[in-house]
């Protein structure tokens, strides 16, 4: 059985900068593709960045491009999720995920999933 745990989540201004992390444990040897997903209040779940770790290709979302990267540390087994230059709109929980094969945009695919860890806003 595999548990996705998130930390890292906080209150942040505009312009600044949060790593969240997602670990990883149990028997992930199947897990190709891992990822996060976000939620807004109102809005549904969106896809934020994904990577199937069978070829090492990571997918972003096009509103997250040049601000986030997504990283893996294998030893720890650990995702991350830098996010830089944030904005009001980035406000969200965000969800680690995981599914075993494509990593697809739709989080109904998705198998696995952690508690989450929320992104907000200060003024």
């Amino acid at each position: 059985q595999v548990q996705l745990v998130e930390s890292g989540g906080g209150s942040v201004q505009a312009g600044g900068s949060l790593r969240l992390s997602c670990a990883a444990s149990g028997d992930t040897s199947s897990t190709y593709c891992m990822g996060w997903f976000r939620q807004a209040p109102g809005k549904a779940r969106e896809r934020v960045a994904a990577r199937d770790n069978r070829d090492g290709n990571t997918y972003y979302a096009d509103s997250v491009k040049g601000r986030f990267t997504l990283s893996r540390d294998t030893t720890e087994n650990t995702l991350y999720l830098q996010m830089n230059s944030l904005k009001p709109e980035d406000t969200a929980m965000y969800h680690c995920a995981g599914r075993t094969g494509t990593c697809f945009l739709s989080p109904d695919l998705y198998n696995l999933w952690g508690q989450g860890t929320l992104v907000t806003f200060s003024s």
